[in-house]
């Protein structure tokens, strides 16, 4: 089972690399999807940790990393919208 998914996850990496190298996408493109990944954590980090949203806790994984970086600031409500409707 775990040589399945090690296999599955360098095939899905090096069809990434091959995506990467033939779309030639820039430097500055992943520089700054990288700049927004680490923004969208540290601000998840500085809410959870601040007091500004009490009775709330935004995990720290990478789904809710995603969402606010696709969708910004309306990501972290929608995660909070969520949390409200759930519990």
């Amino acid at each position: 089972m775990k040589t399945m998914w090690l296999s599955l996850l360098v095939g899905s990496l090096a069809l990434l690399i091959l995506i990467f190298i033939k779309s030639k996408l820039s430097w500055l493109t992943v520089k700054r999807f990288f700049l927004h990944l680490v923004a969208a954590a540290l601000l998840l980090y500085v809410l959870n940790f601040s007091g500004w949203i009490s009775g709330f806790h935004i995990p720290l994984n990478p789904m809710t990393i995603a969402v606010v970086v696709i969708l910004g600031v309306p990501g972290i409500l929608l995660v909070l919208a969520l949390q409200w409707l759930l519990l």
